[in-house]
């Protein structure tokens, strides 16, 4: 220690401008840059030596355009939103069993695409069955275009079936997307012959209670702008079920579940369905496979 302390008190400033670089010392180094010649300083460009190794020297004249490697004339690279994919989803194929009548029927909702990542051709079906006889069906054959990151326009038409009522032809215009939180959200307007009018709304979420387990709560409802007794319908809000299933995936792409819902019908159609002595509010079990590849 004691040679440290023979050192003089302004050693250490001395060597800190030492390491930082004082005025004088930069401006030295700074004209000294100047006087130099520049021509010395050239690195790299120019000519090649003499006696430089020719790059090609080892390459036995294969180029990227000739030899038995050559590329061709033709890509070999393409981004991931140049080729076209496909799925099939079934996102719900279930029995229901109503609690108050004990009858059970099932149910089926559908979706698939194909397409790039941009512009999209897409399929929605879903529907009734009971003893073996389809009740009632909702297909959709759709563009899908992308319009911002998560979400899609859809453009396309709509047909629906219901037994012992008359079919209905649709002209479908909706969004669909993935909103804040993870939620899938989906919002069609339909216009339909006679200047019907519709709209449509669906919102679901998928809450991971593990990495197998999910909870999925779902809301779906339906309005209309004008009557059509014929299918039992009224205007205004007509429908809404609130579910919740609960799947346990042995694989992402394969996943049985159980789960209960609550539908009900509002407004003139609760007045129809009242006359027609069939019920407006409705508690079902459910019990199904998901599923898609």
């Amino acid at each position: 220690m004691n040679q440290f302390r023979s050192l003089s008190p302004l050693a250490p400033a001395a060597l800190l401008l030492a390491l930082l670089g004082s005025p004088l010392a930069m401006a030295q180094s700074s004209t000294a840059m100047q006087g130099m010649d520049h021509g010395a300083m050239q690195m790299q460009g120019g000519s090649a030596p003499a006696d430089a190794r020719d790059p090609h020297a080892y390459a036995g004249g294969t180029t990227l355009s000739s030899g038995p490697y050559a590329l061709g004339s033709e890509r070999s690279l393409f981004m991931g939103d140049e080729h076209s994919h496909g799925l099939f989803l079934a996102d719900r194929l279930e029995a229901v069993r109503d609690s108050d009548s004990g009858t059970t029927t099932g149910a089926y909702e559908f979706l698939a695409r194909w397409g790039r990542d941009h512009n999209r051709l897409v399929l929605k079906a879903e529907g009734e069955v009971a003893d073996g006889q389809l009740e009632a069906s909702s297909t959709e054959v759709l563009w899908s275009h992308a319009v911002a990151p998560y979400w899609d326009a859809q453009l396309g038409l709509r047909h629906d079936t219901a037994e012992g009522g008359r079919s209905r032809n649709w002209l479908a215009l909706g969004i669909d997307g993935l909103a804040p939180y993870w939620f899938e959200v989906g919002v069609t307007a339909y216009l339909g012959e006679g200047g019907r009018t519709a709209l449509g709304l669906s919102v679901e979420q998928d809450l991971l209670l593990t990495q197998r387990l999910v909870l999925q709560p779902r809301l779906e409802a339906q309005a209309h702008g004008r009557r059509d007794a014929a299918n039992g319908i009224g205007q205004g809000l007509s429908d809404g079920t609130v579910g919740l299933r609960l799947r346990y995936e042995f694989s992402r792409q394969f996943a049985p579940y159980l789960g209960v819902e609550w539908a009900g019908h509002f407004g003139e159609t609760a007045d129809l369905r009242r006359a027609a002595d069939e019920p407006v509010r409705e508690t079902r079990a459910v019990a199904g496979l998901r599923f898609w590849f």
